[in-house]
């Protein structure tokens, strides 16, 4: 089971992929002070409270992400110059958190229009989520939710499967959020059964508190 919550978070990172983006590559220019910067905007352990967690800063995937027909947001003209990724688990709950830092506030205004609000976005998510979803996961649904008003940009999706485990089927809830401010683009999931997703997602928004306070 444990296996199977890393993998589908692992796909949920993939298919976000800081903020959806597909047919087109940033422009990498890393800067010692928004390294730093994105450092500070990813979970760390003093943000999640109490719990056995394990885990901390994870080297982040800034590959090209795969594109979706008719969704090819533009992406050249946007300029990275920070990111940080931390990944961390407690007692079958898996969450990641990844922050970016844009050279522009107006650079990551656009890319909140091109990739968050934009009619093709949510489609691509899901059929990207379900792309890479793997053997004993079956889809059982893929929506918009209501998240907490962290920011002004913060939108949230919810992915439920059904993970084959030896004995039974699993409900699994898989929560993405997706949150802009300032120059800092952040992106959260979490794995974790359904039956206390709800709780998780209180959790969620606790930290994405927490991250949104730190944003540059």
């Amino acid at each position: 089971m444990r296996a199977a919550l890393a993998v589908l978070c692992v796909a949920a990172l993939t298919a976000g992929a800081a903020f959806a983006a597909a047919g087109e590559k940033e422009q990498i220019r890393f800067t010692k002070a928004d390294q730093a910067a994105a450092r500070r905007a990813v979970a760390s352990r003093a943000d999640l409270g109490s719990g056995n967690w394990a885990g901390g800063l994870k080297k982040p995937d800034l590959s090209q992400s795969p594109s979706c027909a008719n969704f090819h947001p533009k992406q050249a003209d946007l300029v990275i110059t920070g990111a940080a990724e931390s990944d961390w688990t407690d007692q079958g709950l898996q969450l990641e958190t990844v922050g970016q830092i844009l050279k522009t506030r107006a650079m990551v205004a656009a890319d909140w229009r091109r990739t968050i609000l934009a009619p093709g976005a949510v489609p691509c998510l899901r059929s990207r989520l379900l792309k890479d979803l793997g053997k004993g996961v079956t889809f059982v649904s893929f929506r918009r939710v209501v998240f907490a008003p962290v920011a002004t940009n913060a939108e949230a999706f919810l992915l439920l499967v059904d993970v084959k485990t030896n004995s039974r089927n699993v409900r699994v809830a898989v929560e993405f959020v997706a949150i802009a401010r300032g120059r800092t683009e952040l992106t959260i999931v979490s794995v974790v059964q359904n039956a206390v997703q709800k709780v998780v997602a209180q959790i969620d928004a606790q930290i994405a508190r927490q991250l949104v306070a730190r944003a540059t």
